[in-house]
């Protein structure tokens, strides 16, 4: 694939999104200088050498760098100076107050300010509170330069993809030539392009993540009405699914949603909403059945386990917040697992992803295999949908195991293999 017109493009900021939309962009034919401020991080990707695990990313990063479209380099500064176009992709973390902090993209838009050349557009691709567009062009001092949102919407473990085949492209600002020109780059991929003001392309992305996650938690909350009564949650969310007012997409229960986006977004729309003056009163009641949700697996494990967990081994089975990516921040499976520690369980862990010890779970033992893992368990607990647990032999399972019983916090496995190799099951929202 390549584009129709090649541009010099810098990206700032190597993380999920920058890395993604650096790659891609070089993959669809501009040429493109990607910034981070982490020096082991630049020469590992001027390498070759993935940061993050993302499947197709490895081999396009390194067409991108062997074609001479894409390069790294330390430091914003270096990239933007004959740049058409500058994507800042900065991370924007979670404040104490649940609102995005801004710290970082204030700092590179003031250093970048200066250095960019007249015409230059600068795009904001970091999630910010609505408004942020306007603050990155004070930041920038230069009125001469336009400022784009273009909201990113790409799930972890298939951005690449997502990326190259976006659902849709948002563009949002007050100069129309500058979106029109920011909509182009993208006009390969033939997605539908989605031009508006900039407040209302940055309310998309915090909107649309806001309703995912209202999704998924009441997924979960029907997942629990469906353990009172008796009923299955599988075959209700499939008679649900098949209104097209609803669909089939996140009607999934699980032990709570994370990663680096949906608990984020979430709060800072909280936080937004009420310093416009709204309480948003339904998504904070999103986020405390997400908060319960996390809860109710410490509880189920509990059960499990004979009514408590101190002293007791626990195989913890995955560790990222969803498969497919190696990202354990807001990782559910993380949570449930300082939950479990804190009432004095031993936890052992597996997950593909994961070689040497954590330093956010420095009391957990990593493992190689899932075997090793559940070695001495009275416990097992998938956490995390990989296809590794899916495949795990459960005879050999259950034989190394103190006491055979699995709480398959992601409904994975098939209960009837399970019961049948000798193990205990619990599911979620399943009789």
């Amino acid at each position: 694939m390549s584009a129709a017109t090649t541009h010099r493009i810098a990206v700032v900021g190597a993380g999920y999104v920058g890395l993604t939309t650096a790659v891609c962009l070089a993959h669809l034919g501009h040429h493109v200088v990607c910034a981070d401020s982490d020096p082991q991080k630049v020469e590992r990707l001027a390498r070759g050498e993935p940061t993050i695990v993302e499947v197709g990313l490895a081999g396009m990063l390194r067409s991108g760098i062997g074609s001479g479209r894409l390069q790294f380099v330390l430091g914003a500064e270096a990239a933007v100076a004959d740049a058409e176009f500058v994507f800042l992709c900065v991370p924007t973390p979670q404040d104490d107050d649940g609102s995005a902090d801004v710290t970082v993209l204030q700092a590179v838009a003031t250093a970048v300010g200066p250095l960019l050349c007249h015409g230059t557009i600068v795009v904001n691709k970091s999630t910010a509170p609505v408004g942020s567009v306007v603050a990155v062009q004070t930041w920038l001092g230069r009125p001469d330069i336009p400022v784009v949102a273009n909201p990113e919407f790409l799930r972890e473990g298939s951005a690449v993809h997502d990326a190259l085949h976006p659902d849709r492209v948002v563009v949002g600002a007050e100069d129309p030539a500058a979106a029109a020109r920011v909509g182009a780059l993208f006009a390969t991929t033939r997605a539908p392009l989605i031009v508006t003001d900039a407040r209302t392309a940055e309310m998309i992305k915090y909107a649309s993540n806001a309703f995912l996650a209202t999704k998924l938690s009441f997924v979960n909350a029907v997942a629990g009405v469906c353990e009172a009564v008796g009923a299955d949650v599988r075959d209700v969310l499939l008679g649900m699914a098949y209104d097209p007012r609803i669909g089939f997409d996140y009607l999934r229960p699980g032990p709570g949603w994370g990663g680096s986006c949906l608990p984020k977004d979430t709060r800072a729309l909280v936080e937004m909403a009420g310093m416009a003056g709204y309480d948003f009163d339904l998504l904070r009641g999103v986020i405390a059945t997400n908060e319960a949700q996390l809860s109710a697996m410490v509880d189920k494990v509990r059960a499990a386990a004979g009514g408590s967990v101190h002293g007791r081994t626990i195989a913890a089975w995955g560790l990222t917040f969803k498969a497919g990516t190696d990202d354990r921040r807001c990782s559910p499976a993380v949570d449930v697992i300082r939950g479990l520690a804190a009432e004095g369980a031993k936890v052992q862990a597996f997950d593909p992803t994961v070689t040497q010890p954590l330093p956010e779970l420095p009391d957990v033992t990593v493992h190689g295999d899932p075997y090793a893992a559940a070695a001495g368990a009275h416990v097992a607990v998938v956490l995390t949908e990989w296809e590794e647990i899916r495949a795990i032999d459960l005879p050999k399972a259950a034989s190394v195991m103190a006491v055979p019983a699995i709480v398959d916090t992601r409904n994975l496995l098939d209960p009837v293999p399970v019961r049948r190799a000798g193990f205990a099951y619990t599911g979620v929202g399943r009789p």
